[in-house]
């Protein structure tokens, strides 16, 4: 009987959700409701909480305010990065798949769902090294108004950061690191707790910002790479496919999709990649090789 009360619970909790991102899609111009299951109920629940409403009050904030709309997106979309995330997949990038570029006259690059850009300078700085940026259009793209806004800015909090974000760059670079970090970044940790990206690597991206799930594709028709980290992961698995397929279509022969480390490919496209850890290539070789 409490098994079968359970199960009863959660299929309405199920319903009220799905009840709740219809609204949301009629007061916004973003579509929800293929969003991972799990993933939506909690941030919905977390946005529930912190403002004390229960789902009428909460579907009433929603219909009544578009400031409302906007806080409710960005709790939805907000996603965790750092400098060199995941610093065994940044070595391979810059000792394997960034060099085996080099020969192309240009190198076109997109990174969807680039957060707050930590993601974009740290592709920059392995650029810059291997004397590809001048050569090197970069896009960058994600759901959230402020993340974009961050983004642009390139500057982190010192004190909540550097620390993590040295050690990841220690990782890439293990000489002479603290002169290299300070060729990309400005420290200003006396003045306003923050450190910056040189603007010069700023004017280097395209930021804009883009629904993944329903607008076109932006910019540049083909790509060499696409960087899509630790966004499929909150997206069913029919929605997934759908974004992979479109990503298939968007590379170049030979181009690399670039995922999350809890991420994989599934079914059909495991036929259309080849992988290595998180580097998938559009080949039809059965090799991996940059």
């Amino acid at each position: 009987m409490l098994e079968n009360f359970s199960m009863q619970e959660s299929k309405g909790r199920y319903n009220q959700y799905r009840e709740y991102l219809e609204v949301l899609k009629t007061c916004s111009p973003y579509d929800f409701s293929d969003y991972s299951n799990n993933s939506i109920e909690r941030r919905i629940d977390k946005i529930m909480r912190d403002n004390n409403l229960n789902l009428d009050q909460l579907i009433y904030r929603t219909r009544t305010s578009e400031e409302f709309v906007e806080y409710v997106v960005e709790s939805i979309t907000v996603n965790t990065t750092e400098l060199f995330r995941d610093p065994p997949l940044w070595i391979d990038l810059y000792q394997n798949v960034l060099p085996s570029l080099a020969n192309k006259p240009k190198i076109h690059i997109w990174h969807a769902g680039c957060s707050t850009g930590q993601e974009v300078y740290s592709n920059i700085i392995l650029l810059h090294q291997l004397g590809l940026l001048e050569k090197s259009e970069i896009y960058a793209s994600d759901i959230s108004r402020n993340a974009i806004l961050q983004a642009k800015k390139g500057s982190y909090r010192f004190s909540y950061n550097y620390e993590s974000y040295f050690r990841n760059f220690k990782q890439i670079f293990p000489t002479n690191t603290k002169a290299l970090f300070e060729n990309f970044f400005s420290v200003n940790k006396s003045v306003d707790d923050s450190f910056s990206i040189h603007p010069a690597f700023i004017e280097k991206v395209k930021f804009l910002r883009h629904d993944l799930v329903k607008e076109p594709f932006p910019a540049f028709s083909k790509f060499d790479i696409i960087f899509c980290r630790n966004v499929l992961i909150y997206f069913n698995e029919e929605l997934q496919n759908k974004i992979v397929q479109k990503f298939y279509e968007r590379l170049f022969p030979g181009g690399f999709l670039i995922l999350g480390s809890h991420e994989s490919l599934q079914g059909f496209f495991k036929t259309k990649f080849v992988h290595q850890k998180q580097v998938y290539k559009k080949t039809s070789s059965f090799h991996l090789k940059y």
